[in-house]
Protein backbone atom coordinates (compact mmCIF):
# COMPACT_ATOMS: atom_id res chain seq x y z
CA UNK A 1 0.00 0.00 0.00
CA UNK A 2 1.72 3.76 -0.97
CA UNK A 3 1.01 6.13 1.65
CA UNK A 4 1.00 9.44 -0.08
CA UNK A 5 1.19 12.91 2.49
CA UNK A 6 -1.00 15.01 2.07
CA UNK A 7 -0.64 17.81 4.65
CA UNK A 8 1.61 17.90 7.92
CA UNK A 9 1.12 20.17 10.59
CA UNK A 10 3.16 20.59 13.86
CA UNK A 11 -0.31 20.22 16.01
CA UNK A 12 -1.45 16.54 16.52
CA UNK A 13 -5.21 17.50 16.43
CA UNK A 14 -6.47 21.63 16.74
CA UNK A 15 -7.40 22.19 12.95
CA UNK A 16 -8.99 24.85 13.14
CA UNK A 17 -10.81 27.83 14.28
CA UNK A 18 -10.23 31.25 12.74
CA UNK A 19 -11.86 34.30 13.91
CA UNK A 20 -14.06 36.88 12.46
CA UNK A 21 -12.99 39.51 14.69
CA UNK A 22 -10.60 41.70 13.16
CA UNK A 23 -11.09 40.14 9.89
CA UNK A 24 -14.27 42.53 8.74
CA UNK A 25 -14.60 46.15 8.51
CA UNK A 26 -16.31 47.07 11.53
CA UNK A 27 -13.84 45.45 13.65
CA UNK A 28 -10.42 46.64 12.53
CA UNK A 29 -7.23 45.39 14.29
CA UNK A 30 -6.54 49.41 14.64
CA UNK A 31 -9.13 50.60 16.52
CA UNK A 32 -8.19 48.05 19.56
CA UNK A 33 -6.14 50.01 22.23
CA UNK A 34 -4.31 46.74 23.13
CA UNK A 35 -3.16 43.94 20.42
CA UNK A 36 -0.25 41.24 20.56
CA UNK A 37 0.61 38.53 18.32
CA UNK A 38 3.23 36.33 17.39
CA UNK A 39 4.58 32.62 17.75
CA UNK A 40 4.25 30.24 20.08
CA UNK A 41 4.34 26.48 20.52
CA UNK A 42 5.00 26.43 16.82
CA UNK A 43 1.82 28.15 15.81
CA UNK A 44 0.23 31.55 16.30
CA UNK A 45 -0.91 33.96 18.50
CA UNK A 46 -3.74 36.82 18.92
CA UNK A 47 -4.53 38.67 21.54
CA UNK A 48 -7.13 41.61 21.82
CA UNK A 49 -7.92 43.84 24.44
CA UNK A 50 -11.20 45.99 23.96
CA UNK A 51 -10.81 48.31 27.25
CA UNK A 52 -7.96 49.63 28.73
CA UNK A 53 -7.76 51.77 32.19
CA UNK A 54 -5.98 54.72 31.73
CA UNK A 55 -2.30 55.25 31.38
CA UNK A 56 -2.11 51.24 31.13
CA UNK A 57 1.64 50.14 30.94
CA UNK A 58 1.18 48.29 27.56
CA UNK A 59 4.71 47.21 27.21
CA UNK A 60 4.70 45.72 30.44
CA UNK A 61 1.87 43.81 29.62
CA UNK A 62 3.23 42.33 26.62
CA UNK A 63 6.75 41.36 28.42
CA UNK A 64 4.35 39.50 30.73
CA UNK A 65 2.44 37.53 28.27
CA UNK A 66 5.71 36.80 26.41
CA UNK A 67 6.83 35.18 29.86
CA UNK A 68 3.79 33.14 30.39
CA UNK A 69 4.24 31.76 27.07
CA UNK A 70 7.84 30.98 27.37
CA UNK A 71 6.88 28.64 30.61
CA UNK A 72 4.34 27.06 29.52
CA UNK A 73 6.66 26.14 26.30
CA UNK A 74 9.45 25.62 28.19
CA UNK A 75 7.27 23.21 30.45
CA UNK A 76 5.56 21.38 28.11
CA UNK A 77 7.06 21.29 24.58
CA UNK A 78 8.24 17.77 23.05
CA UNK A 79 10.74 20.18 20.65
CA UNK A 80 12.42 21.95 23.14
CA UNK A 81 14.96 19.21 24.14
CA UNK A 82 15.60 20.49 27.50
CA UNK A 83 11.85 21.00 28.78
CA UNK A 84 10.07 19.58 31.32
CA UNK A 85 8.21 17.47 29.54
CA UNK A 86 11.45 16.34 26.99
CA UNK A 87 13.15 15.61 30.06
CA UNK A 88 10.40 13.44 31.33
CA UNK A 89 10.35 11.69 28.14
CA UNK A 90 13.59 11.24 27.88
CA UNK A 91 14.14 9.89 31.78
CA UNK A 92 13.97 5.81 32.05
CA UNK A 93 12.88 6.42 35.77
CA UNK A 94 9.88 4.46 36.80
CA UNK A 95 10.08 6.01 40.35
CA UNK A 96 8.31 9.51 41.15
CA UNK A 97 9.68 12.88 39.39
CA UNK A 98 9.00 16.29 40.99
CA UNK A 99 7.13 18.34 38.19
CA UNK A 100 5.57 22.10 37.76
CA UNK A 101 2.02 23.01 39.21
CA UNK A 102 1.52 23.55 35.23
CA UNK A 103 2.29 20.47 34.33
CA UNK A 104 0.34 18.46 37.10
CA UNK A 105 -2.97 20.76 36.07
CA UNK A 106 -2.91 19.85 32.44
CA UNK A 107 -2.07 16.25 32.66
CA UNK A 108 -4.53 15.92 35.99
CA UNK A 109 -7.37 17.70 33.00
CA UNK A 110 -5.87 15.05 30.39
CA UNK A 111 -6.47 11.84 32.84
CA UNK A 112 -10.05 13.35 33.88
CA UNK A 113 -10.55 13.75 30.04
CA UNK A 114 -9.63 10.11 29.01
CA UNK A 115 -11.79 8.07 31.94
CA UNK A 116 -14.85 10.18 30.78
CA UNK A 117 -14.40 9.68 26.82
CA UNK A 118 -12.82 5.97 27.85
CA UNK A 119 -9.11 6.68 26.70
CA UNK A 120 -10.20 8.03 23.07
CA UNK A 121 -7.81 10.85 24.36
CA UNK A 122 -4.49 10.05 25.68
CA UNK A 123 -1.39 12.01 25.93
CA UNK A 124 0.89 8.85 25.39
CA UNK A 125 -0.37 8.44 21.66
CA UNK A 126 2.62 9.59 20.55
CA UNK A 127 4.49 6.36 19.43
CA UNK A 128 1.33 5.86 17.15
CA UNK A 129 1.32 9.37 15.54
CA UNK A 130 5.05 8.93 14.81
CA UNK A 131 4.34 5.27 13.41
CA UNK A 132 1.82 6.67 10.71
CA UNK A 133 3.92 9.82 9.84
CA UNK A 134 2.79 12.38 11.94
CA UNK A 135 5.43 13.13 14.17
CA UNK A 136 9.05 13.61 14.11
CA UNK A 137 10.12 10.22 12.45
CA UNK A 138 10.47 9.96 8.56
CA UNK A 139 7.44 9.78 6.59
CA UNK A 140 6.71 5.75 5.43
CA UNK A 141 6.03 4.69 1.75
CA UNK A 142 3.52 2.07 2.90
CA UNK A 143 1.46 2.00 5.64
CA UNK A 144 2.62 0.81 8.98
CA UNK A 145 2.21 -3.24 9.33
CA UNK A 146 -0.38 -4.83 11.73
CA UNK A 147 3.15 -6.14 13.62
CA UNK A 148 4.46 -2.65 14.07
CA UNK A 149 1.08 -1.17 15.48
CA UNK A 150 0.95 -3.57 18.29
CA UNK A 151 4.70 -3.11 19.31
CA UNK A 152 4.04 0.80 19.19
CA UNK A 153 0.42 0.17 21.59
CA UNK A 154 2.61 -1.64 24.11
CA UNK A 155 4.12 1.83 24.78
CA UNK A 156 0.63 3.57 24.90
CA UNK A 157 -1.58 3.86 27.23
CA UNK A 158 -3.16 7.04 29.70
CA UNK A 159 -3.51 4.15 33.19
CA UNK A 160 0.77 3.98 32.63
CA UNK A 161 0.84 7.69 34.30
CA UNK A 162 0.36 8.17 37.68
CA UNK A 163 0.66 11.71 39.30
CA UNK A 164 0.40 12.90 42.81
CA UNK A 165 -0.41 17.02 44.42
CA UNK A 166 1.91 16.49 46.97
CA UNK A 167 4.07 17.22 46.46
CA UNK A 168 3.35 17.91 42.51
CA UNK A 169 4.90 14.27 40.92
CA UNK A 170 4.66 12.13 38.29
CA UNK A 171 5.62 8.48 37.87
CA UNK A 172 5.95 6.40 34.24
CA UNK A 173 4.61 2.73 35.10
CA UNK A 174 7.11 1.97 32.03
CA UNK A 175 10.10 3.52 31.17
CA UNK A 176 9.71 4.28 27.79
CA UNK A 177 6.55 6.24 28.27
CA UNK A 178 6.09 9.14 25.43
CA UNK A 179 3.41 11.85 26.89
CA UNK A 180 2.70 14.34 24.31
CA UNK A 181 0.38 17.31 25.27
CA UNK A 182 -0.06 19.14 22.16
CA UNK A 183 -3.72 18.47 22.22
CA UNK A 184 -4.58 20.09 25.48
CA UNK A 185 -1.48 22.64 26.22
CA UNK A 186 -2.68 25.24 23.90
CA UNK A 187 -5.46 25.24 25.53
CA UNK A 188 -4.17 25.49 28.91
CA UNK A 189 -1.50 28.53 27.82
CA UNK A 190 -5.07 30.20 26.54
CA UNK A 191 -6.53 29.79 30.09
CA UNK A 192 -3.29 31.43 31.33
CA UNK A 193 -2.94 34.70 29.39
CA UNK A 194 -6.45 35.01 30.46
CA UNK A 195 -5.71 34.80 33.73
CA UNK A 196 -3.07 37.27 33.61
CA UNK A 197 -5.29 39.70 31.95
CA UNK A 198 -7.90 39.97 34.35
CA UNK A 199 -4.98 40.12 36.95
CA UNK A 200 -4.69 43.15 35.43
CA UNK A 201 -8.21 44.42 35.83
CA UNK A 202 -8.94 43.73 32.37
CA UNK A 203 -12.45 42.15 31.68
CA UNK A 204 -13.20 42.62 27.57
CA UNK A 205 -10.55 40.26 25.54
CA UNK A 206 -10.21 37.88 23.40
CA UNK A 207 -7.33 35.19 23.72
CA UNK A 208 -6.33 33.10 20.62
CA UNK A 209 -3.34 30.47 20.39
CA UNK A 210 -3.69 27.62 17.45
CA UNK A 211 -7.42 27.91 16.86
CA UNK A 212 -8.29 27.50 20.88
CA UNK A 213 -10.10 31.06 22.08
CA UNK A 214 -10.78 32.53 25.48
CA UNK A 215 -13.05 35.42 25.25
CA UNK A 216 -14.22 37.85 27.91
CA UNK A 217 -16.73 40.34 28.13
CA UNK A 218 -17.32 42.79 25.04
CA UNK A 219 -15.63 43.34 21.63
CA UNK A 220 -14.43 46.94 20.50
CA UNK A 221 -18.26 47.20 19.19
CA UNK A 222 -19.54 46.82 22.82
CA UNK A 223 -21.33 43.26 21.38
CA UNK A 224 -20.39 39.91 21.73
CA UNK A 225 -17.13 38.61 20.24
CA UNK A 226 -18.00 36.83 16.66
CA UNK A 227 -15.88 34.12 16.55
CA UNK A 228 -16.27 32.13 13.01
CA UNK A 229 -15.57 28.08 12.78
CA UNK A 230 -13.82 27.29 9.16
CA UNK A 231 -15.31 24.95 6.87
CA UNK A 232 -14.08 21.67 7.06
CA UNK A 233 -12.49 21.99 3.42
CA UNK A 234 -8.69 20.99 2.55
CA UNK A 235 -8.23 23.13 -0.47
CA UNK A 236 -10.20 26.37 0.62
CA UNK A 237 -10.54 28.67 3.09
CA UNK A 238 -14.13 29.62 4.48
CA UNK A 239 -17.04 30.55 6.80
CA UNK A 240 -19.40 27.44 8.00
CA UNK A 241 -20.97 29.53 11.10
CA UNK A 242 -20.21 32.43 13.35
CA UNK A 243 -20.51 32.24 16.60
CA UNK A 244 -21.28 35.37 19.33
CA UNK A 245 -19.76 34.52 22.66
CA UNK A 246 -18.84 36.20 25.64
CA UNK A 247 -17.14 34.64 29.05
CA UNK A 248 -16.58 31.59 27.52
CA UNK A 249 -13.82 28.96 25.62
CA UNK A 250 -14.13 27.08 22.41
CA UNK A 251 -11.79 24.78 20.37
CA UNK A 252 -12.09 22.74 17.56
CA UNK A 253 -10.66 19.63 16.11
CA UNK A 254 -10.81 17.84 12.59
CA UNK A 255 -9.36 15.96 10.18
CA UNK A 256 -9.73 17.81 7.29
CA UNK A 257 -5.83 19.60 6.78
CA UNK A 258 -3.87 17.05 8.40
CA UNK A 259 -4.18 13.68 6.57
CA UNK A 260 -2.97 10.69 4.34
CA UNK A 261 -4.03 8.76 1.38
CA UNK A 262 -3.66 4.95 1.20
CA UNK A 263 -4.68 3.68 -1.83
CA UNK A 264 -6.79 6.65 -2.29
CA UNK A 265 -8.39 5.91 1.39
CA UNK A 266 -8.02 9.19 3.33
CA UNK A 267 -7.08 8.67 6.89
CA UNK A 268 -6.52 11.22 9.55
CA UNK A 269 -3.65 12.82 11.32
CA UNK A 270 -5.69 12.16 15.00
CA UNK A 271 -5.28 8.18 15.58
CA UNK A 272 -7.70 6.44 18.08
CA UNK A 273 -5.60 4.97 21.29
CA UNK A 274 -7.80 1.84 21.18
CA UNK A 275 -7.41 0.73 17.73
CA UNK A 276 -3.51 2.25 17.11
CA UNK A 277 -5.14 3.56 13.45
CA UNK A 278 -5.92 6.88 12.26
CA UNK A 279 -9.91 7.49 12.82
CA UNK A 280 -12.18 7.03 9.06
CA UNK A 281 -14.81 8.15 10.13
CA UNK A 282 -17.31 10.84 8.70
CA UNK A 283 -17.07 13.57 11.15
CA UNK A 284 -15.52 16.53 9.90
CA UNK A 285 -14.51 18.98 12.61
CA UNK A 286 -16.32 19.56 16.15
CA UNK A 287 -15.98 22.51 18.05
CA UNK A 288 -16.26 22.62 21.85
CA UNK A 289 -16.92 25.28 24.28
CA UNK A 290 -16.24 25.26 28.06
CA UNK A 291 -15.26 27.17 31.38
CA UNK A 292 -11.64 26.31 30.60
CA UNK A 293 -10.30 26.64 26.93
CA UNK A 294 -7.92 23.39 28.43
CA UNK A 295 -11.22 21.34 28.79
CA UNK A 296 -12.30 22.47 25.50
CA UNK A 297 -9.33 21.54 23.83
CA UNK A 298 -8.87 18.21 25.43
CA UNK A 299 -12.98 17.26 24.82
CA UNK A 300 -13.23 18.56 21.12
CA UNK A 301 -9.91 15.98 20.73
CA UNK A 302 -11.75 13.14 22.61
CA UNK A 303 -14.76 13.73 20.14
CA UNK A 304 -13.40 13.75 17.13
CA UNK A 305 -12.04 10.55 17.77
CA UNK A 306 -15.04 9.04 18.61
CA UNK A 307 -16.77 10.18 15.86
CA UNK A 308 -20.46 11.96 14.62
CA UNK A 309 -22.45 9.04 16.90
CA UNK A 310 -20.72 8.01 19.58
CA UNK A 311 -18.97 11.66 20.01
CA UNK A 312 -22.35 13.23 19.79
CA UNK A 313 -24.00 11.02 22.41
CA UNK A 314 -20.80 11.06 25.06
CA UNK A 315 -21.42 15.13 24.47
CA UNK A 316 -25.17 15.18 25.05
CA UNK A 317 -24.86 12.70 28.16
CA UNK A 318 -22.67 14.38 29.81
CA UNK A 319 -24.16 17.90 28.58
CA UNK A 320 -21.28 19.27 26.75
CA UNK A 321 -21.40 22.15 24.33
CA UNK A 322 -20.30 21.20 20.90
CA UNK A 323 -21.10 21.59 17.32
CA UNK A 324 -20.69 18.89 15.15
CA UNK A 325 -19.96 19.08 11.22
CA UNK A 326 -20.32 15.76 9.10
CA UNK A 327 -19.29 14.91 6.02
CA UNK A 328 -22.34 13.96 3.71
CA UNK A 329 -22.58 12.83 0.18
CA UNK A 330 -23.39 16.51 -0.43
CA UNK A 331 -21.73 18.24 1.09
CA UNK A 332 -22.01 18.82 5.17
CA UNK A 333 -24.26 17.94 8.24
CA UNK A 334 -24.17 20.16 11.02
CA UNK A 335 -25.47 19.07 14.08
CA UNK A 336 -25.41 20.79 17.59
CA UNK A 337 -25.87 19.54 21.01
CA UNK A 338 -28.76 20.99 23.56
CA UNK A 339 -26.00 22.69 25.73
CA UNK A 340 -24.61 23.98 23.01
CA UNK A 341 -27.84 25.97 21.42
CA UNK A 342 -28.74 26.87 24.79
CA UNK A 343 -25.01 28.66 24.95
CA UNK A 344 -24.89 30.15 21.57
CA UNK A 345 -26.30 32.44 19.25
CA UNK A 346 -25.28 31.86 15.90
CA UNK A 347 -25.30 32.94 11.97
CA UNK A 348 -24.69 31.45 8.36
Amino acid sequence: MKIIPIRRGVCLSLLLVFLLCGCTSDDNQEVYPFIHSGMTEGTTFHIKVSKLPDSFNQIQLKKDIDNVLFQVDHEMSTYIKDSELSLINQSAKTDWIAISEGLYSVIKEAEKTSKLSGGAFDVTVGPLVNLWGFGPEPVKSAAPTDQQIQERMQKVGYQNISIKEQPYSIKKLIPDLYIDLSAIAKGYTVDQVGILLEKNGLQDYMVEIGGEVRVKGKNIKLEPWRIAVEKPTANERSIEKIILLSDIAMATSGDYRNFFEVDGVRFSHTINPKTGRPITHKLASVSVLSDTTMKADAMATALNVLGPELGFELAEKNKLAAFFIIKTDSGFQEKTTSAFAELTNSTR
